[in-house]
């Protein structure tokens, strides 16, 4: 007989390809078949509630890997085998079968797919007023609970909660699932569907941590400065929390803050505060003013605002006159146990007890509209806007968690079409299902948890929990990594992982602090970077490890550039421990790691056969950034690697072109740039023995060849290279010009 895909309960188990996925599957459970395989999962109840938690069944002894939010605003991963390593609030679900699984085969039906490794994705989505997320017990039961966040809106049947697809190819998976889920329930849209910001290909720069809330027309010039007297000035502005009018209802002047009530500050008015409408040295008087001064004087294209989704922390002031005509009403947020069942968040725990001022959501359109439009008559360009997921806490009376979220996102979408042409938004603290799948035209979002310099514990969870929770993020957003600091310990870490990251490369350096080395490993001298085309994620051998705390693995990143791969390899281990989770080193007493050996191979990138010609042999020509040597690498093949803690290297990985039946040709790129491939344009072979190059950029250029070329010309002149028959690299100096940002290179032979 002929096994589908298709998710089907028999004898109590659910079954896909014919394996086994969960078994003791409640009577109450169904399956409805979608579209391509694939299946929605749900159940029903005797009584209406607005939260149920269903059982699906048991699930055990199988490799997992899901992303769960474990403070209100971030996601993280967690790796498993069994569903009481499942926690709360888990918005995906990604299971592997094959050879090596427990999970075993009904034994009257046959299958073709036994000696094969696939894939299972289970992603809880919304369905109508309703939110899922999935959770283990302790007796290994997979659930999921389905709720609307309002008393008064109930249901018993939940009965497309849950979605289930398999495939051979996990990413290949978890893209088709996503289009399929957006076309099926139309409140969100693919990536691939939407406008991404210009401000992407621009380094930048953000205010937060350079200033904090004290960010000023002065600091802004001062810090802008400093990077022009260093030859490297940023392209975009974010000038973050602290430009507009605020007020502390709990603060009185003279005495010390209560902790806990800066969060319940709230916004008084949609324009600037008095910092920016009287500059000291009288060169400005107001914001517009001051956009365009700092826009003629240091080359900005782009000046970025940030506001929070209600306006601010606390939201809107009631007694504002400035704000009385967008009905607000001060609201107490309703914690869910998925709020306070994972880890407490203070900002939370604030506003509960202060309360926000919420705008009516039928004037928040109107609210957005009056804000950014004063913005853009000011020169702004985008706006960064933040604390979204508090929305999922003040939906008791606006119809629920869902509806309110929607209202609020459709209305921003409107506003940033009607106000920024393009599509300049920056979406930030905003991981939860409620956001994700009403994102109908928001086209980037802030990754992970924010870069916290003052935490050293931090970084190597930055850096895991960006690449892993692209996996989801990416096919809806162009995950943002967030800023970093050029000048930090981690700096080389953090801004390797961002030139292979597909994502924006911003700094909040303070003035003055800079580290122009690292720099000039990411920016080109007209300000633009190398953003490799995909959001980056863990390798396929990656996903099922935990390269933060089991002791052994390196995390490896991989991406593709126009015409080359990249795979970032970095060492997690040893700096920090997730939270929530026992260190097992630790409990062990097990001597800390501070070396590990892993392996890369070409094939560690996905999709690499889309870039390469037709009749490619499977070898490549391998680039190391950092040790700078270059390795030819036939198919089957890997290359060793050693990482200290905090240390990683980059690999770029070229297919070899075959030139007269026997000359092996490969581009690599600018080779003192991080991603050195993404600056391969175009590479093609003329009259069988000429290479021809489109490159972007200046700097030194390298190419792997087999043999030492008789010439080398750069926009038709001859250039002087050098060539090292020892490792067959070809290098050539790309001078900056002005003119053009892109170079021509012959090669001829």
């Amino acid at each position: 007989m002929t096994i589908t895909a298709v998710p089907v309960i028999k004898n109590g188990c659910l079954m896909v390809r014919g394996k086994v996925v969960l078994t003791q599957v409640p009577d109450n459970v169904v399956v409805s078949p979608a579209s391509s395989g694939s299946a929605f999962v749900g159940a029903s109840s005797n009584t209406s509630s607005s939260c149920h938690v269903f059982n699906l069944g048991i699930l055990e002894n199988c490799k997992f890997m899901c992303l769960f939010i474990a403070k209100i605003w971030w996601m993280i991963p967690r790796v498993g085998k069994s569903a009481r390593d499942i926690p709360l609030e888990t918005q995906m679900l990604l299971l592997e079968v094959g050879e090596d699984s427990v999970l075993e085969l009904v034994d009257d039906v046959p299958t073709a797919t036994s000696s094969n490794k696939f894939y299972v994705l289970v992603l809880p989505v919304l369905d109508g007023g309703f939110r899922t997320t999935l959770q283990g017990t302790a007796s290994n039961e997979l659930q999921f609970c389905y709720e609307s966040g309002d008393a008064d809106v109930q249901t018993s049947q939940a009965m497309e909660g849950v979605f289930v697809n398999s495939g051979d190819n996990p990413f290949e998976l978890i893209k088709d699932s996503i289009k399929i889920v957006s076309k099926h329930k139309g409140t969100f849209t693919h990536l691939e569907n939407k406008k991404t910001p210009a401000h992407l290909d621009w380094f930048g720069w953000c205010t937060w941590d350079a200033f904090y809330t004290e960010v000023s027309p002065e600091g802004i010039k001062e810090g802008l400065q400093s990077f022009k007297d260093g030859g490297i000035s940023p392209k975009f502005l974010i000038i973050d929390d602290g430009w507009q009018e605020t007020v502390n209802e709990f603060h009185k002047e003279g005495e010390p803050l209560i902790e806990g009530t800066q969060f319940a500050t709230r916004l008084k008015d949609i324009k600037e505060n008095e910092k920016f409408k009287s500059e000291s040295d009288g060169s400005s008087s107001n914001l517009k003013e001051m956009i365009h001064c700092i826009k003629e004087n240091y080359g900005l294209k782009y000046v970025y605002m940030w506001h929070a989704l209600a306006g601010y922390w606390g939201g809107v002031l009631e007694s504002s006159e400035a704000l009385k005509k967008y009905n607000p009403k001060l609201e107490y947020p309703v914690l869910t146990q998925g709020n306070i069942g994972n880890m407490r968040d203070i900002a939370l725990d604030s506003l509960e007890k202060y309360g926000v001022g919420v705008i009516d959501p039928q004037k928040v359109f109107d609210f957005y509209n009056d804000m950014h439009s004063y913005l853009a008559g000011s020169g702004v360009d985008g706006v960064k806007v933040d604390v979204q997921n508090l929305l999922e806490t003040l939906g008791s009376g606006y119809g629920g968690r869902v509806s309110i979220t929607k209202q609020y996102q459709e209305a921003l979408d409107e506003s940033i079409e009607k106000n920024f042409r393009d599509n300049n938004l920056i979406s930030c603290m905003c991981h939860n299902s409620d956001s994700i799948f009403s994102s109908k035209k928001s086209a980037t979002a802030r990754a992970s948890e924010d870069f916290m310099p003052n935490e050293p514990t931090f970084q190597t969870l930055h850096i895991a929990s960006v690449s892993f929770n692209s996996l989801l993020l990416g096919e809806v957003v162009v995950p943002d990594w967030d800023m970093f600091h050029s000048n930090h310990n981690t700096a080389e870490f953090h801004g390797a992982a961002r030139a292979i990251g597909g994502c924006p490369v911003y700094v909040s350096d303070k003035p003055g602090k800079h580290d122009f080395k690292i720099l000039r490993k990411l920016v080109l001298p007209d300000g633009s970077i190398l953003r490799a085309r995909y959001a980056g994620r863990p390798t396929r051998d990656c996903l099922f490890v935990d390269p933060v705390m089991d002791g052994k693995s390196l995390l490896k990143i991989w991406n593709l550039n126009k015409l080359t791969g990249v795979v970032g390899i970095f060492n997690c281990q040893g700096a920090g421990s997730w939270p929530m989770k026992q260190d097992e080193s630790v409990e062990n007493s097990k001597p800390t790691v501070t070396k590990i050996t892993g392996r890369v191979s070409p094939h560690d990138v996905e999709f690499i056969e889309e870039i390469a010609e037709e009749n490619w042999t499977g070898d490549s020509a391998v680039f190391a950034f950092n040790s700078g040597t270059l390795t030819r690498v036939a198919k089957g093949e890997t290359v060793e690697v050693t990482l200290g803690v905090l240390q990683c290297e980059i690999f770029t990985v070229s297919p070899i072109k075959i030139l007269k039946g026997s000359i092996e040709f490969a581009p690599i790129g600018l080779i003192r740039m991080y991603n050195s491939g993404g600056a391969v344009e175009e590479c093609s072979v003329v009259d069988d023995d000429k290479i021809r190059i489109k490159a972007r950029g200046a700097g030194l250029f390298g190419v792997y060849s087999s043999m030492k070329p008789s010439s080398c010309k750069v926009d038709k002149k001859d250039e002087e290279f050098t060539y090292s028959s020892e490792i067959g690299i070809l290098t050539v100096f790309l001078q900056s010009d002005d003119s053009s940002s892109f170079k021509e290179i012959e090669i001829a032979y």
